[in-house]
């Protein structure tokens, strides 16, 4: 039979392990929300990968997360804020998952020859994109002459190539999007309407089963759907944070893609999807 003091004495403890409970999980959504900060998108499995928690506690966090409005809920995971409600500048994204997006411009450029015509549109992917082919040294023709010409409707690529030698750049004209660096429009899209080019290589925004490829903007939608028509090969360049995942508006369903060159193999529904809509993936050697 307890007392008093037993009843007193039991309180404290049971205060102290809720304390302790409300501390752990503090700590667990905090780990969550830097790994949205980083990743952008996260699914329940890998949540429970990288804090060793179950399904289950998992699960309450992302919904604990989403009530609060710091992250969006998603199915199977959760998005940031950024991610699904506020586009964020191609100067913001630059910094994010570099090795994966060099590894896939590496890739990319591994695919093109010389006397290539490129298309290339706007990105923090597709500017490492434009970078591998600057330096690539089977694009340089050896008696100086263009090795390959990039035709893009995004300002920060042609910057990246205008000054090498190698490489002759064609910019569409329009109206410059500021978020993005890229230039929309009817006179972008009149442009890429009278080209013929190799290879259109397109930077999205997610990759997903059912909606296909994806991007932010209708504009940006529009310019690269015609640079894809302008192509003999479309190419769509997207790092593993973005399979599986959509953006607001869609830009080609995965039967209007070529190839998928990306830095971790697609899974499940997607890898399944790719296969029936016949698109090759490629993944990409790691740096290390």
């Amino acid at each position: 039979m307890s007392d008093g003091v037993g009843d007193g004495e039991a309180r404290p403890a049971e205060a102290g392990a809720a304390d302790e409970g409300r501390l752990r999980r503090e700590e667990r959504l905090e780990r969550i929300l830097d790994l949205l900060a980083d990743r952008r998108r996260v699914s329940v499995a890998e949540v429970c990968a990288e804090l060793g928690a179950s399904p289950a506690t998992a699960r309450r966090d992302l919904d604990h997360l989403a009530e609060a409005k710091l992250v969006l809920r998603t199915h199977g995971g959760a998005s940031s804020l950024a991610a699904g409600g506020f586009e964020r500048t191609v100067a913001d994204r630059a910094g994010e998952r570099t090795a994966a997006k060099r590894a896939v411009g590496r890739a990319v450029a591994a695919l093109l020859g010389l006397g290539d015509a490129v298309g290339l549109n706007g990105g923090s992917t597709t500017t490492e994109v434009a970078r591998e082919l600057a330096r690539a040294d089977h694009l340089v023709p050896a008696d100086g002459s263009t090795g390959v010409t990039v035709v893009t409707n995004a300002l920060n690529v042609a910057y990246e190539l205008a000054v090498r030698p190698h490489v002759r750049v064609e910019l569409c004209g329009g109206t410059v999007r500021a978020r993005s660096l890229e230039i929309t429009g009817p006179p972008a899209r009149a442009f890429l309407e009278e080209l013929v080019l190799d290879v259109a290589v397109l930077g999205v925004d997610g990759v997903d089963a059912r909606f296909g490829t994806t991007t932010a903007d209708a504009g940006e939608a529009d310019v690269g759907r015609a640079m894809a028509a302008a192509a003999r090969r479309v190419v769509v360049v997207a790092d593993a944070a973005k399979l599986g995942a959509a953006g607001p508006r869609r830009l080609l369903g995965l039967d209007g893609v070529d190839v998928l060159v990306t830095d971790a193999a697609p899974t499940g529904e997607l890898a399944e999807a790719l296969a029936a809509a016949g698109v090759e993936v490629v993944v990409a050697p790691s740096d290390g």
